[in-house]
């Protein structure tokens, strides 16, 4: 991480979270980071992900954020004709912001790397189990085959099992956010989330729907 730049674009959504490790296709359309991409691209290829706080078009053009995101580095990049990108951006880190500097169109930021080493996720056999009984009992049925393709199949194991689960899982991103946050105590705020997912579920439907959550 020592080799990562100092100052890094931040792209804020209201609804998506990263983690390392984790790939996640973008459309970029907006004039601003087409520019963001355009600069970046010719340079270090890093963005700052970072979860939007409250409401992006009350505050705009530069609404509040959370101060601890996920950077990730542009590959796949595709300019179109009309001058919009798509690209695949992979989780390389979590940061932490220092400071916004806003003398661009796009939004950048002075940051501290805060990168979780692997090993802090490491599961032994019990929380393993722990981890794979409260998934069955959260999502049923679909999980057991979930299960079977990503850990048995795949061998997902520690830090790649628990952000691929944190990424994908089918809670809000405060909660995707607050397992961000926990940085190297993300294996047990996982299982709390799920923990209170269950009893949430016990009093009443989760969400608006009612329906039953699956990891997408």
């Amino acid at each position: 991480m020592a080799a990562l730049p100092t100052i890094i674009p931040i792209f804020p959504l209201p609804n998506l979270v990263l983690f390392p490790g984790l790939n996640v296709p973008l459309h970029i359309f907006e004039p601003r980071y087409r520019e963001m991409i355009a600069h970046v691209a010719n340079a270090h290829g890093v963005i700052g992900m970072a979860l939007l706080k409250g409401d992006a078009d009350t505050d705009y053009p530069f609404p509040d954020i959370f101060e601890i995101g996920c950077a990730g580095k542009v590959g796949g990049l595709l300019k179109l004709a009309d001058g919009r990108y798509n690209l695949v951006l992979e989780g390389i880190g979590e940061f932490r912001v220092v400071r916004e500097i806003r003398d661009r169109s796009y939004r950048q930021a002075e940051v501290n790397w805060c990168p979780v080493r692997p090993d802090a996720l490491d599961c032994d056999a019990e929380t393993m189990d722990a981890l794979r009984e409260m998934l069955f009992s959260y999502l049923g049925d679909a999980a057991h085959e979930a299960w079977r393709t990503i850990v048995e199949q795949r061998g997902l194991r520690g830090a790649e099992l628990i952000n691929f689960l944190c990424f994908h899982l089918d809670i809000t991103p405060l909660e995707k956010q607050t397992l961000l946050e926990a940085l190297a105590d993300r294996v047990d705020c996982l299982l709390d989330v799920l923990t209170f997912k269950l009893e949430e579920r016990k009093h009443g439907p989760a969400g608006t729907s009612g329906g039953p959550d699956t990891v997408q």
